[in-house]
């Protein structure tokens, strides 16, 4: 009797990637995700298959140390607690036959080889090819199971997005391409993985770990840093990158990952804390756990954990670095949605998640997941990192002012950290206020908070208020208000201060002072309007943030009020506009139209840069020489889009002042 032989396997690649939502990845292997099935087809040659004599059984391997084999079943199996398969009713014919292969919904993720031995009087066993497994958000048993189909496109399935930066008061918008469906992105997600110390240590251990979100996320965000492992980016937080990329230069996840994956897993330099997120967002997009980044606007850094902040000015306005403690404009993290059956059920949902190297957490830079519903109840006992979390949305702000080690006036702020947290909301660009979901808090202050700051005493009342969001190249226009509200005329000392910093740091030197005696009749106010003009020297970049503080003396009492607002100012404004896009196709070429003109006083150079995830690949650099101030140049830039929905292009400008040698 002829042998039963196996021509080919077909994996069905187009149909198993459309049901399990994997249809957006470029890679050429089989993607699908755990707790659904998948169909096969074999075609035999030979004599014909005969299911009473012949047995069909698969092998799937994770690396070489993590297999499992089963039997295909006549029918489906009303249970199963494992991987299973089962004969397609009616999906065969003389020569072939088509099976559903199901993984369970709790199964390790990563790239599978699978084997297919046919047992008639012997054993032959052909080696079929091979398939990502991934997290199934889709899939109710599944512990990263998301209801909603509308988070799911969200915090899953969309790769371009925005990361919000500046202050609560003028938040910057940039985007951010996730790029999880680039060529290499999937495949260098899976190595981040395979080559984490948790794998190379103990790898048998590593892959049956790997069933659990919370365990995977926990390596990812250790290595998205490189502190102590191989891991994705280098830090720089002191402003010199020359041997390497600025982090606010970076437009998107694939050209951070794949730079590492070819540098064969050397860091790439550099990032600071949204670049770290965003990364890190593409990383478990990609994996198939809902992700969203985060920003914490006055984030709180406790050096020494008694939930304090302590900030220093002197008499004149000018903040001083006399406190390890600092309080960061604004930092970013991650959350990741999953089950925490390890602490409990009530403890699911978001996890915060920081790939930001601060501090260690079992002897491994990484932080999270730390339920943000432990960290709003104070649940301080719980895994992992939760009172770290809870200090940066929490901590009390004390300011001092100072003259010769002597404290001049005090003043406590229980409000001031945390003051704002947001995401990207639902379907839309603009920022979603989710600070009741970390504390208890009485109002949104994406609705309520002014661009006023003010404080008062019983004799005084100070306040401070930008007339216009400061821009790139234009004068910043503020205006400072004093009233008497005591009986009696008053005599004030006025002292301005304006110092540039960095988002994570203390101000460095005054780029701007005035000083001023103010007199005041009872009951009576004053307005005093300023205008500030920065320097155009070296890199004419936006997003530069600016501390400016006022204080006010009272000369007969010596009391003093201080108030103080931390902005940034917005970059260079650019124009894209896309010809005909109200008829854009799908794998057609189409043209967009770049439009930049100089604001800055002085002649500027550098380069205009466009990016969209599944528009263009990489970037498209186009140079700038000599621009005199107010000239404006246009340029064209051709995109193709490669998949159905909605996509965005976004425009940059990296600008210097220009030199008499260009």
């Amino acid at each position: 009797m002829e042998d039963l032989r196996v021509k080919y396997v077909n994996l069905e690649l187009q149909e198993n990637q459309e049901s399990h939502h994997t249809k957006e990845f470029s890679s050429r292997t089989l993607v699908v995700r755990r707790g659904s099935p998948f169909r096969v087809t074999v075609h035999f040659q030979g004599r014909t298959f005969n299911e009473c004599r012949d047995t069909l059984q698969f092998k799937v391997l994770l690396g070489s140390q993590l297999s499992k084999e089963f039997p295909v079943e006549v029918t489906k199996p009303k249970t199963s607690y494992g991987w299973s398969a089962y004969f397609s009713p009616g999906g065969h014919s003389a020569n072939t036959r088509s099976m559903y292969i199901s993984s369970n919904a709790s199964s390790s993720i990563g790239l599978y080889s699978i084997q297919l031995n046919v047992l008639t009087h012997r054993v032959v066993r052909y080696s079929v090819g091979a398939f990502f497994l991934l997290c199934n958000p889709w899939c109710s048993e599944d512990a990263v199971y998301t209801p909603l189909e509308c988070k799911r496109e969200e915090y899953v399935k969309q790769d371009h997005g925005f990361v919000f930066m500046g202050t609560a008061n003028n938040i910057v918008s940039k985007p951010w391409s996730f790029d999880q469906y680039e060529p290499e992105i999937l495949e260098i997600c899976l190595n981040l993985l395979q080559i984490s110390p948790q794998h190379t240590r103990n790898r048998p251990k590593d892959y049956v770990q790997r069933s659990n979100p919370a365990y995977i996320s926990r390596v990812v965000s250790a290595m998205i840093n490189c502190e102590g492992d191989r891991g994705v980016l280098k830090g720089n937080w002191h402003g010199d990158f020359q041997n390497g990329v600025s982090p606010g230069w970076w437009t998107g996840s694939a050209a951070i990952l794949k730079q590492w994956a070819r540098s064969q897993f050397s860091p790439v330099k550099y990032g600071q804390c949204w670049v770290y997120a965003a990364v890190m967002c593409t990383v478990m997009r990609a994996l198939g756990i809902p992700t969203r980044v985060i920003t914490n606007f006055n984030s709180g850094h406790d050096s020494d954990g008694n939930l304090v902040i302590e900030e220093f000015y002197s008499e004149t306005g000018e903040k001083l670095s006399y406190s390890n403690d600092s309080l960061w404009n604004f930092h970013v993290w991650v959350e990741c949605w999953m089950t925490r059956p390890d602490i409990g059920p009530e403890f699911g949902g978001w996890q915060v998640l920081d790939p930001t190297p601060q501090e260690r957490s079992g002897e491994v830079f990484c932080c999270g997941p730390a339920p943000v519903k432990a960290i709003r109840d104070r649940c301080l006992d719980l895994v992992y990192d939760i009172p770290f979390v809870y200090a940066e949305v929490n901590a009390d702000v004390h300011t001092f002012i100072v003259k010769k080690g002597h404290v001049l006036s005090y003043n406590i702020d229980t409000e001031k950290v945390g003051t704002l947290i947001v995401t990207k909301a639902k379907g839309s660009s603009k920022p979603e206020d989710i600070t009741s979901s970390y504390k208890h808090t009485n109002a949104s202050v994406l609705s309520t908070h002014s661009s006023t700051n003010k404080r008062s005493t019983k004799g005084l009342c100070v306040s401070l208020s930008l007339v216009e969001v400061p821009v790139a190249g234009e004068a910043i226009s503020f205006k400072v208000m004093v009233a008497n509200l005591d009986n009696i005329p008053k005599v004030l000392r006025e002292h301005v201060n304006a110092q540039t910093k960095r988002y994570n740091s203390n101000p460095s030197n005054t780029i701007w002072e005035d000083h001023n005696v103010i007199r005041l009749e009872p009951h009576k106010a004053t307005v005093i309007p300023y205008k500030i003009g920065l320097a155009q020297d070296g890199p004419l970049v936006g997003d530069l943030l600016v501390n400016l503080a006022v204080v006010i003396e009272d000369v007969s009492t010596q009391e003093r009020l201080l108030v103080s607002e931390e902005f940034n100012i917005a970059s260079t404004r650019l124009t894209l506009k896309v010809a005909n896009e109200d008829a854009i196709v799908l794998q057609k070429e189409h043209t967009a139209l770049v439009i930049f003109r100089n604001p800055f006083s002085v002649p500027v150079s550098g380069e205009l840069i466009v990016t969209g995830s599944g528009l263009i690949q990489g970037q498209v650099r186009l140079r700038i020489q000599l621009l005199r101030p107010g000239g404006a140049v246009e340029e064209r830039v051709n995109f193709t889009p490669r998949m159905t929905g909605f996509h965005h292009l976004f425009e940059y400008a990296h600008l210097q002042k220009a030199t008499s040698q260009e």
